[in-house]
């Protein structure tokens, strides 16, 4: 029972992981106004804790649940899957400190006026992390199934 809710909490903190960059996408667009730039701070707040969790549960499951430790570290997709969501961890850097930037003026009431160039640069990083997001999937997929040991025949 354990092993199936720590899948579940897994699975479930990605989705959300997952549909709050893409609200974070939807949100980020100029010219902004207070009620967007004060939910982008939220939202990306809830995004990097979001990213804890996914990260806490999926340490659990390879530790004490699923397949073992040993199988996932003989794994060169999970080591790929590890990378890339390492990956987008900084990728999200830019997007946080830029919208981190924003808590004076909007503590001050005022709108936040990013350039057009940082506007395009927190954009496409947002997109970018949500293409190596949408990677993740097809290696866990590929993993599960025995592609990609090191050392050992595929399951």
């Amino acid at each position: 029972m354990a092993q199936a809710i720590a899948a579940y909490l897994h699975y479930l903190s990605i989705f959300i992981l997952f549909a709050l960059l893409v609200l974070e996408h939807q949100l980020f667009r100029l010219p902004l106004d207070l009620s967007r730039a004060r939910s982008l701070v939220i939202v990306d707040l809830a995004y990097g804790a979001c990213a804890g969790v996914v990260l806490l549960t999926g340490a659990a499951r390879v530790v004490w649940f699923a397949k073992g430790a040993d199988y996932y570290l003989h794994n060169s997709l999970f080591h790929a899957k590890i990378g890339l969501f390492v990956l987008v961890a900084l990728l999200s850097i830019l997007p946080t400190m830029t919208f981190l930037n924003w808590r004076n003026e909007l503590k001050a009431g005022r709108v936040p006026v990013p350039s057009e160039r940082q506007a395009k640069l927190v954009i496409m990083t947002i997109r970018v992390e949500l293409l190596a997001l949408m990677i993740l999937p097809l290696l866990a997929s590929l993993m599960a199934r025995g592609f990609g040991m090191i050392g050992r025949t595929t399951a």
